[in-house]
């Protein structure tokens, strides 16, 4: 059976929910990532400085040993293999030998080398006899030197001058009768000390320029990364029940766009939400008024009614106001079903066979009516499907068929297989749809123009115009779509278009 042209209309509608804002932090998320960037750095260089002192404190240490251990190697070394200038002889005498060293050494500017001879009744103290850049205290701190010389280490530390002194000495070896005489290098480490502490010093003046430019630098990064947030919470300030079209600008593919994309899709979810609920109370409104009214005014005859025929109105009066409460419990029935449509259980997909499905389909059908009924067509293949609202949808149809046609005509029930999927369709051989109404009839509580008795093809079972708007969300749910043909000869061709996903 060939068929032609369809037309099809979908409407969406829009909704808003109002809700109660939250409560503002203490402190806005900008200055907590500020803070928290700031405790960050400042242990970072905390850490920095500490580690930078030890190390420099740790390398000055070493370069103090390593200071004393060679100026008395070179000591030891001068007195093994040095030589009189005046004689060209080795030393015999203490004091030329500490004065010629001292003379030709050139120490570090917190280093002292001093020669001590422990003579009565005053030791004598021999010193560079070159001006040097630094006035070095030991030279005059005698009671230290003595307690240098008494100490029968070769070397340690003491406190000399407000500071703290690491020295080595190196013992010479005397004649019998000679006084005691040694070579003693001393470094007055607070002020190698100072350099590091200057060091120190920098770095901490550094660190304090590098936190200010961070905290700079963050709060205008963190308002700027921040700016979509505060989008999309004003956004969210300003949707009213009566406005929820508003959507936040994507910009970027990054975290804060995702959130912003994700927040779009949460309102237009939203928004259809209301928009079902909107349509749910207003056709219920619109169309429960008419039968309520039609009840009402019965009841109120009937009320009056008096004489002999009071008998006989009551009970016309009681079959017309069941017709309208029946036909009211009708139009509940649809709109609810249209209310669920929107829910994700709706359709629940299990996997089906066409071809039992259209046969069911064709069974129940002919139940429906005195007419012509023709299985034109079964599709053989295994479909996932909603088996209950499929069927649901073309018992709709095939009651819309009924309707439009007379007892004795033809309606065809079928399935065909399609390149991505399958249809299933209902034709009839009545007056078939006007093409103005074609463009309305899918719509809810819209009927055809069509006078009489075939005045609906959009009224279904309920006569309220939901009939057809149902089977469009059945195929809808189902991921397809409805589409009508004008069946060759006359009459109306109605199919349900599936796709396999």
């Amino acid at each position: 059976m060939t068929t032609g042209r369809t037309t099809r209309r979908t409407t969406t509608g829009s909704t808003t929910t109002e809700g109660k804002a939250r409560a503002p932090s203490r402190f806005s998320a900008r200055f907590r990532i500020l803070v928290w960037l700031l405790v960050v750095m400042t242990v970072a260089l905390t850490t920095v400085v500490l580690t930078t002192r030890s190390i420099l404190q740790s390398d000055l240490n070493e370069r103090i040993g390593m200071i004393l251990t060679q100026e008395t190697a070179e000591f030891d070394n001068f007195v093994t293999h040095g030589r009189d200038p005046d004689t060209g002889q080795r030393f015999t005498d203490a004091r030329e030998l500490l004065t010629v060293h001292l003379q030709r050494q050139f120490p570090e500017p917190a280093e002292e080398l001093l020669g001590f001879i422990r003579e009565s009744p005053r030791p004598t103290v021999i010193r560079q006899p070159r001006e040097i850049s630094t006035r070095l205290p030991l030279y005059e701190d005698r009671a230290s030197l003595e307690r240098i010389a008494d100490a029968p280490e070769r070397s340690g530390t003491l406190r000399a001058g407000g500071g703290e002194v690491r020295w080595a000495k190196v013992p010479i070896a005397g004649g019998e009768g000679e006084p005691a005489s040694m070579f003693i290098v001393a470094f007055h480490a607070d002020r190698g000390q100072s350099s590091v502490n200057n060091v120190v010093g920098i770095l901490l003046a550094i660190s304090g320029v590098a936190l200010l430019m961070t905290c700079a630098v963050s709060w205008a990064v963190a308002g700027s990364i921040l700016a979509p947030v505060r989008l999309v919470r004003a956004t969210a300030a300003q949707l009213t029940e009566q406005d929820l079209t508003r959507r936040i600008p994507i910009r970027g593919r990054d975290d804060i766009s995702a959130l912003a994309e994700t927040f779009n899709a949460m309102l237009d979810r939203l928004e259809r939400a209301f928009a079902v609920q909107r349509r749910f109370v207003d056709d219920a409104g619109h169309e429960l008024r008419t039968p309520i009214t039609i009840v009402r005014g019965h009841l109120e005859l009937m009320s009056q009614g008096e004489g002999p025929d009071s008998v006989r109105d009551r009970r016309e009066t009681v079959r017309l106001v069941t017709d309208e409460l029946d036909r009211m419990s009708r139009i509940v029935e649809d709109l609810l079903l249209l209310a669920k449509t929107e829910r994700p259980d709706f359709v629940q997909p299990a996997p089906v066979q066409l071809a039992e499905l259209t046969a069911d389909v064709f069974v129940k059908a002919r139940a429906l009516g005195d007419r012509r009924w023709e299985l034109a067509g079964v599709a053989e293949r295994e479909m996932s499907l909603d088996a209950q609202r499929i069927t649901q949808a073309m018992v709709q149809l095939a009651q819309n068929a009924v309707q439009h046609t007379e007892p004795g005509q033809r309606v065809w029930i079928g399935s065909q297989l399609t390149d991505r999927g399958a249809r299933l369709y209902v034709a009839d051989t009545g007056p078939g749809v006007p093409a103005e109404d074609a463009e309305v009839i899918f719509e809810r509580f819209r009927r055809g123009t069509t006078a009489g008795r075939r005045g609906s093809r959009a009224g279904g079972g309920s006569g309220a115009g939901l009939g057809l708007s149902i089977v469009k969300a059945i195929a809808e749910g189902h991921h397809g779509r409805v589409e009508l043909w004008t069946t060759p000869g006359g009459g109306a061709t109605f199919e349900l278009v599936l796709e396999t996903s």
